[in-house]
């Protein structure tokens, strides 16, 4: 594998530019990357994304295979470190960021593309002067985790989305 997608990616793709009624090549895409081996996201990013009540919920439900587990003992350990990290920078920041940061999926994405050598791809750009929340690309950058957006993807993977005639 080589992405690991944040849920912003696939919210963004279903609400704007890759519309499930408009784009499904996109979401088809996704399914062969994974069966490809080439791409994934993590269980927390899969109930988030279940939780909603749309196309994408309906999705992520279908396509439960793209979210791999956490439970591992290497991703334990890094979640563990991305958690002291960020625990180590809350007073700089505003107050709650720490606990939302770690109750949502961020972390665990981070903590497995540390495990599995993966770049993540998220459409967080990094601010290091930013004190409101904890940034993917921050937190990525602090332990040497690649982190693109979907459009970088997409050209790296080469992505064609042709109209059938």
């Amino acid at each position: 594998m080589s992405y690991l997608l944040d849920a912003n990616t696939l919210i963004e793709a279903k609400n704007r530019y890759y519309q499930m009624h408009i784009c499904p090549g996109y979401w088809t895409w996704l399914t062969r990357g994974k069966e490809a081996g080439t791409l994934a996201s993590v269980e927390s990013v899969g109930a988030e994304l279940r939780r909603g009540t749309d196309d994408l919920a309906e999705w992520a439900v279908a396509h439960a295979d793209l979210f791999m587990p956490e439970s591992d003992e290497a991703t334990q350990i890094a979640f563990a470190e991305v958690a002291s990290h960020v625990a180590a920078q809350a007073l700089a920041m505003r107050a709650g960021a720490l606990d939302e940061f770690l109750s949502g999926a961020d972390p665990w994405l981070i903590a497995k593309a540390r495990v599995t050598g993966t770049t993540v791809v998220t459409h967080e750009q990094l601010n290091l002067d930013i004190r409101r929340k904890f940034l993917i690309p921050n937190v990525c950058q602090h332990f040497g985790v690649e982190f693109i957006n979907t459009f970088d993807m997409l050209g790296r993977l080469s992505a064609r989305f042709v109209l059938a005639e």
